[in-house]
């Protein structure tokens, strides 16, 4: 296995993973906060523990080393200067709008060591923890009575895929589109830059979280050592595209950066909820997207600039194509059937998790598609979801694949 991070494709011998096991940040989810913090229902804690858990059991019982967010930011933070840095970035990442709540904050969390540092960050802090504001403004003598938090809760940090993406051996610290989201990548940073577990050093890094545009991991698909498809999607802008292609293919081995624009709707929030690869040659994908989905591809000039181009023919000939296959074969979620690929995909059956060609992670729910794909000779590891799937987020959203082998 190479050091750090190394993945150059979807479908490699997965060796080593990230995720978030479900924490008390689920519990601070309210009938009147939930929206906000970008969810549709309030998942049982307990249950979606156990379902993570058998998630990440699955993954090493196929030779899969798991590590954990929480775990391996702590380690990036051993530093007491380096934690003074990251407590300062993530109050001026978070919408907090008094100095004096802001200084609370910082005086609070520098009090703790760095798994109980970061876990609060992830946790969310509530205005009861917070003693001794000062009240030194109107904002802090109204506000902290009426605010919930002192600071949000990242109860979508689960789905690990999006803050950042492992491309090659650089990675993606993205601009998250959301505020509720925007500082999980502020972790993923500090991991990236000072975590020698987790990329070695001088590891390249294609975007940042400070980054003018927002991209998000759901939308990154690295399709081969060659070319990473991004979806233009409801949270991944043409700006922030253009500005990762230009970094990914003036400095790397890369040569093609393909986008692929989706519907900009819930449903189809990122790329990955309707177009996952599960083989050298077949890919899951909502039916609805094939119509409406435009192709293009953006490749460097050998004048040194971008140049781009729309793709006019049919998705599996583009694909075929570019893999340099003789075909490539599209399985539709829900196996063809409107209402069963309408429900499945509202549970992301197209959300797969591939940790070797030909063998993928899905949700036991989606029954018609993981038929489909065991029909199709495809391996299916099949993992329970009553409570995970609330986030609307599937197997590949809650993984990010840090090394992985060479096809």
């Amino acid at each position: 296995m190479y050091p750090g991070i190394h993945n150059f494709s979807e479908i490699g011998k997965l060796n080593k993973v990230l995720l978030h096991r479900p924490g008390r940040e689920l519990e601070k989810l309210t009938p009147s906060n939930f929206e906000r913090l970008l969810f549709d229902d309030i998942p049982y804690l307990k249950v979606a523990q156990e379902e993570h858990d058998h998630f990440a059991q699955v993954l090493r019982d196929n030779g899969v080393e798991v590590c954990y967010y929480q775990t391996e930011t702590a380690k990036a933070l051993a530093d007491a200067k380096i934690r003074e840095n990251f407590v300062k970035e993530f109050v001026e990442l978070s919408p907090i709008h008094s100095d004096a709540r802001r200084e609370e904050i910082t005086q609070y969390l520098l009090s703790k060591d760095p798994e109980a540092l970061v876990e609060s960050c992830i946790a969310g802090i509530f205005n009861e923890e917070i003693q001794h504001l000062s009240k030194r403004s109107l904002i802090d003598a109204v506000g902290s009575d009426e605010e919930e938090f002192a600071s949000d809760p990242m109860p979508n940090l689960y789905f690990t895929r999006d803050p950042g993406a492992c491309v090659g051996n650089g990675i993606n610290i993205h601009h998250m589109s959301t505020p509720a989201r925007r500082r999980e990548a502020l972790l993923l940073k500090y991991m990236t830059m000072y975590n020698r577990d987790f990329a070695v050093e001088d590891t390249p890094m294609w975007y940042d979280v400070y980054g003018n545009y927002s991209i998000e991991g759901g939308d990154v698909l690295v399709l081969s050592k060659d070319i990473v498809a991004v979806g233009f999607s409801q949270r991944t802008t043409l700006a922030g595209i253009e500005c990762f292609a230009n970094n990914l293919l003036r400095n790397s081995d890369f040569k093609k950066v393909l986008v692929f624009e989706i519907p900009k709707c819930r449903a189809f929030m990122h790329l990955d909820t309707v177009f996952t690869m599960v083989d050298y040659d077949k890919f899951t994908i909502h039916p609805e997207i094939e119509g409406p989905l435009g192709v293009y591809e953006i490749t460097l000039g050998s004048d040194g600039e971008l140049k781009f181009n729309a793709m006019k023919d049919e998705l599996h000939k583009v694909l075929a194509l570019e893999l340099g296959l003789p075909a490539v074969e599209l399985l539709r979620c829900g196996g063809g059937d409107l209402i069963a690929a309408q429900r499945e995909q509202w549970n992301d059956g197209s959300n797969t998790l591939c940790i070797a060609p030909g063998t993928v992670v899905t949700y036991e729910r989606n029954y018609v598609t993981n038929d489909l794909l065991d029909k199709k000779g495809i391996k299916v590891l099949q993992i329970p979801s009553a409570e995970l799937s609330r986030g609307r987020g599937g197997p590949r959203c809650m993984s990010c694949p840090v090394n992985r082998d060479d096809l």
